[in-house]
Formats: C-alpha cells, structure tokens, sequence
C-alpha cells in the first residue's frame, strides 16, 4: 500500500513538472515570436524610411533636371568639334527626317569575325529567340542591324494612333508591364513566368524603358523585336524617360555611348525621333485606360488623339508662342546665302503649349488621396491628381479604371482613389538590392486585375533580412549625406541664425526645420536624427556633425570655400557634358 501511494506521487509530481515546463515553453515562444515580430516591425520601418530618402531625392533631382533641360538641350544641338556639327546636332546628314536609316545601315559592314545574332527582315519568332538568348549572354547585336531594326520600327510606329484600342478575351489575356528602367533581368523574368508574346499572349509596356539601369538599349531591342513581329498584339506606351533631355543625366546616353561609340550619336538622334512616335496611351475593352504617368482635370482624350506626338521630341523644353516664334525669325533674319535663319522647330511647327501640356500631363502626373488637380512640384512637372478628377474622367468617357505606372512601389503594384486607380511598377530591386519588387498585371475581359509579384535576385548566397535592410539603409544614407554636403554653405548660415551664442548647438526642433526648409525632401528629419548629427546630454544637436560624414580636405588655401560643394552638386551634370565631348568614349580630352 505504501509503495502504490509512493508511485503515484511520483506520477502526480512528474505530470506537475511537464505541465509547468510546457507552460514555461509556451511563455518561451511567445516571447520569441513578439520579440521577432519586434525586430520585423523595426527592420519594415528602416527600410521604408531609406525608401522614402531614395523617392525623395530621385522627385528632386528630377526638379532639377527640368530646370537645366535648356543647358543640355544646347549642348545636345550645338556642340561643336573640329568645325563640324556633331551627329547628335540637326544637321542635315542625320535628320529622321530624312529617312536616312536605309542609307546609314546598308553602309555598315559586319565583319566575319562577328559572332551575335544576325537580322533579317521581316524578323521571325526565331530571330527574336535568338536575340533573347544573345542578349541575355550579355552579347551586343550589331550597330547595322540596331540601326536597321530601328528604321522598320519608326515604319510601324507611324502607322499607330496616339490611343490605342485593343479588346481581350477569356482565351486572350492581356498582360500590362510597368517601369523597367534598363533591368533586362526583370524583362526576362517576366517572359519566363508569363510566357513570350504572341497573336494569344498581347502585351502592354507602359513606358519608362530606359535611364537607371544597364542594359536599356537591350530591353529596346527586345520589345522594337517583338513590335515588328506582332504588330496588332504588342503596344508600347512612351514614358516621361522616353526623352532625349532625361537620357542625357539619368544613363541611356551614357550607355548608348560606351556600347556603341562609333555609330552610337546616330542610334541616339534616330531613338529621339521614334521615342517621339511612341502612342501616348492604351484603352483596353474600352474600359481601361493605359497611361504612363497619370491624368489632370484639363485631360481630353478626344484632344490627345489629335495631336502630333512626333513633334514633341522633348517635354522638357515648353513650346514657344506664335508671337514668339515670329520674333525669332525677324531677330535671326536672313543667313548669308539669302534665305531665312529658321530653326527646325519653325520648319516643322511646335505644337501648341496646350498640346503640350495635354501630353505633360498624361507622361508625369501622380495620384494623390486629396481632392483637387495641383502642380506636381516635387517632381517639377505635371500635376497631382485627386479622387474626384479620377472620377470625373471616368464618368466622362464611360471607363472602369485608370492603369498608370511611373512611381515606384515596395510591393510593385499599388491600389488607390478606391481602387479605381492602379499603379504598376515592374523594376524591382530598383534602388538596390532588395529594396522592391516588381509586378505585372494579368487582366481577362472581366477587368479584374490578377497582380504577379517578382523579384530578381543576383547575390549567390541567401542574404539575411536585416542584411539586406542595412544595405539598402546604409546606401539611402549616404546617398542624403552627398545632398547634405552640397548645400553645406547654405544650410550653415540657416543654422547660425538659430545659433545666437555661436555655440555650434541648437534645438532639434531647429534643426529638423533648417534641414526641410533648405532641402525641401519632406523627410522625417526628428527620426532620422540619430543616423546624421550628433546630440549632447542636453538634446541639442552638433549642426556641423552633419557634414562631417563627406569631409573633404582641400590641398590648397586658394580653393574658394563653396569649390567643393559645387562641383559635388553638379557632378552627374558634369559628367553629362564630358560624355557628349568624349567622342571616342576613351575618358580622356583630347
């Protein structure tokens, strides 16, 4: 008897002993998984805030551009070299329209020793196969075919309204692609999960094709491929980067260039022309409207139908007046062999600056959750469109929705204005490794949206989340950091005025509205504090900490004090210009 009460003791004290380490695991786990989920809401807000820094810096830059776009439009135009126009100027020899691809092409000979793809026309799903498999071997078609593939793709782009109308069916899906900005790894994964276009797989690429990326002039090749072959089933939209004047700072150029060097300034000046001949929107079903930017409350697709896209070479200059025009003519007056000193605009007449805008509009706009149509100021043009001017053209023109891309995205695609609004963006990783993903739209003639999400990953080994978010945080840091220091005399005497006792310290409160004030990022600058100045025990803030992340010595007492900064802003600007003097690509002058 007592053996039995002593064994089942022991019973009642092992079941306590699992029941209290069973309560103890579960404690265990729960605080592991609020710990972890912790840690995932502090790495989501690190990387969102470093894509903030990124977007913001990318709109002003963009402000920026518009604001030089008359510089570079001259030194496009107008560069001389050994007393000859260049090829990118207006002369004559490389006019489009001229038509002078046959001539150029047929010129160029292509060696033996050539081993890339070799065109013949008309092009094949064969040859596009090939160039896929060529292009994604990192191979370079030859400038003679580029140039040829070119002039057959100006042929078909003409015969293209401003608005195309296509309809699809349960057994012809139409699939829309946002921005790919020079990501051929992106393209390629989208054909590979979604299959290669043909006559029952019709494609929509919404613009913004090039700048930023590496491989544009690739992605060019590819989608001008597959636009010859399936003309009806194969529609490309321009984008706001289908635009010399962007091309110029943002990389096409610079690519074309380095690639291409001796054919590259006349592949250049033919692309300004046939980016020129890009539609301007795609209407699917007659319900959905395709556009790359987005809408304004003056938006009038009856207008836009109408209007010559090919004379609107570049959104970045506005077009002159009537009153204008005719002023520059009486003040060139006549050349030395008798006849007028007319630019090419005045022999092929700009379009008006309410067809401009009408275009401007549609190219670079972004939605917003307020009311009202404003100007797009962070960007420098188009407009922020409201629910109810998404509402107003809908009504209008009996639509379902609006389809638009030109803004990036975390998740690659975003809903907005009730879902009436979608943005779809195809780049991923496009500020760095991991930082997005990218998406494209599947849509059957019910025109519900079906969102497929990517993401491209080139490192070997499977990086760690918070590896990759202290890259990318890291990389947006710096990248502020650079915009800081080149406003460095600036935001130096903004602070000095909150500095009274000349103490190098002021407020938070201070800083954080120096900082917006000057910069004008619409950052969060109170969180972001701790990552750029340093604090004392009593919360003020070190001003000068702020530039000590790009100090830069200066070898000499007679370099001016704002030298440095300066050239520091207007590097890539710089740059730009060396590239067009550059004519053999060597990076030496000459």
């Amino acid at each position: 008897m007592e053996n039995t009460i002593s064994t089942m003791g022991c019973n009642a004290s092992s079941d306590y002993n699992k029941s209290k380490y069973g309560e103890t695991a579960i404690k265990a786990t729960v605080l592991i998984q609020r710990w972890y989920r912790c840690k995932r809401a502090q790495l989501d807000i690190r990387r969102r805030y470093s894509l903030t820094i990124f977007q913001s810096i990318e709109y002003a830059d963009e402000q920026e551009q518009t604001q030089l776009s008359n510089f570079f439009t001259f030194m496009l135009e107008h560069y001389v070299r050994h007393g000859e126009v260049a090829q990118t100027s207006t002369s004559s020899h490389v006019s489009p329209d001229a038509d002078s691809y046959v001539t150029e092409y047929e010129k160029i000979d292509v060696p033996d020793s050539y081993d890339g793809p070799r065109l013949s026309f008309p092009l094949t799903l064969a040859h596009a196969k090939a160039l896929l498999n060529a292009l994604k071997n990192r191979q370079l078609l030859h400038a003679r075919y580029v140039l040829q593939l070119l002039h057959e793709t100006k042929r078909v782009l003409k015969e293209k309204p401003n608005i195309t109308h296509v309809s699809v069916s349960y057994f012809k899906e139409i699939t829309i692609c946002g921005d790919l900005h020079g990501n051929l790894d992106d393209l390629l994964l989208v054909f590979h999960k979604n299959g290669l276009p043909s006559e029952n797989n019709p494609y929509v690429f919404n613009g913004d094709f090039v700048d930023r990326g590496k491989n544009s002039m690739e992605i060019l090749i590819i989608l001008f491929a597959f636009l010859l072959i399936y003309p009806n089933d194969f529609h490309l939209n321009r984008g706001n980067h289908e635009d010399y004047v962007l091309n110029l700072k943002y990389g096409f150029t610079r690519e074309v260039l380095k690639k291409y060097k001796v054919h590259s300034r006349t592949i250049l000046y033919h692309l300004q022309d046939i980016f020129s001949w890009l539609p301007l929107a795609t209407v699917i079903n007659n319900k959905v409207l395709v556009v790359h930017g987005g809408i304004s409350d003056t938006t009038d697709l009856d207008s836009l139908n109408l209007i010559q896209r090919n004379k609107l070479k570049t959104l970045m200059k506005i077009p002159k007046s009537e009153r204008d025009r005719k002023n520059q003519v009486k003040i060139h007056g006549v050349s030395s062999s008798g006849s007028p000193e007319l630019s090419r605009s005045s022999s092929h007449p700009e379009l008006s600056k309410k067809e401009w805008k009408q275009v401007l509009d549609i190219l670079w706009s972004d939605p917003r959750k307020q009311h009202g149509c404003t100007p797009n100021e962070r960007r420098g043009g188009g407009c922020y469109f409201g629910p109810d001017t998404t509402e107003q053209l809908l009504k209008r023109y009996n639509l379902k929705m609006l389809i638009r891309s030109h803004e990036f995205k975390p998740d690659g695609y975003d809903l907005t204005h009730d879902g009436k609004v979608i943005t779809i963006f195809s780049a991923s990783n496009y500020y760095e490794e991991g930082s997005n993903r990218g998406a494209y739209i599947r849509m059957n003639p019910d025109l519900v949206p079906h969102f497929v999400q990517y993401q491209v990953c080139t490192c070997t080994d499977k990086e760690k989340n918070w590896e990759r978010v202290k890259t990318i945080e890291q990389s947006a840091l710096q990248t502020l950091q650079e915009k800081i220091f080149v406003h460095k005399l600036t935001l130096t005497e903004s602070f000095a005025k909150y500095d009274c006792n000349s103490t190098g310290k002021i407020s938070v409160s201070d800083w954080a509205a120096v900082m917006e004030s000057v910069l004008q990022l619409k950052l969060p600058w109170r969180t972001l504090k701790s990552q750029l100045v340093k604090t004392d025990p009593d919360g003020k803030v070190d001003y000068m900490s702020c530039f000590s992340y790009m100090d830069i010595a200066r070898p000499t007492h007679q370099v001016q004090p704002t030298l440095v900064e300066t050239l520091c802003k207007y590097r890539r600007d710089l740059q730009t210009i060396f590239n067009i003097m550059d004519e053999d690509q060597s990076g030496k002058a000459q």
